[in-house]
């Protein structure tokens, strides 16, 4: 299994810029975050940052194209205004699933709509890195064969007569 993780414009700029907000480590260190993680449950990644749109819309179908099923994306701020990103990630084929590091509902009032967020299976904001660390354990879920649950066996008793 391999899951690809796009980082959107800016955040190239971790570690730098809003550390009230992003904190202070980077996105070398949020990738190798994910790296080690990921490599624990057996899965490996592969990681694209642009602040242009049709790079990621590019590198985002170049992927689906080479078998890539599954996606973690912060699209930064495309994730307002982009239906080209948004059509692109619904086109993928791809399982995906959206993460902000900040709480996208306790910032701007403009930042509270995801126009991307109808082509992902789910979205986490606001909780920093292990944002994505989770949406690495639920795509590695979707995975996964579902358990086939087994009939329950039924007990022998011994009937006694009165």
């Amino acid at each position: 299994m391999e899951i690809g993780i796009v980082n959107g414009p800016n955040l190239d700029r971790l570690g730098k810029r809003e550390p009230e907000v992003y904190g202070h480590a980077t996105l070398a260190d949020l990738e190798s975050t994910i790296t080690a993680h990921a490599k624990k449950a057996g899965v490996k990644t592969r990681f694209f940052q642009s602040n242009h749109e049709g790079k990621l819309i590019d590198t985002i179908a170049k992927w689906a194209d080479e078998g890539v099923k599954f996606l973690v994306i912060n699209p930064g701020g495309h994730t307002h205004v982009s239906v080209a990103l948004r059509d692109c990630l619904a086109g993928s084929g791809m399982k995906v699933v959206e993460v902000h590091i900040s709480n996208i509902y306790k910032r701007e009032e403009f930042r509270h709509k995801s126009v991307t967020a109808s082509a992902c299976e789910g979205v986490i904001t606001g909780l920093g890195f292990p944002g994505y660390l989770l949406a690495v354990d639920y795509l590695v879920a979707q995975h996964q064969p579902a358990a086939k649950a087994k009939p329950a066996k039924k007990k022998k008793t011994r009937q006694t007569r009165k």
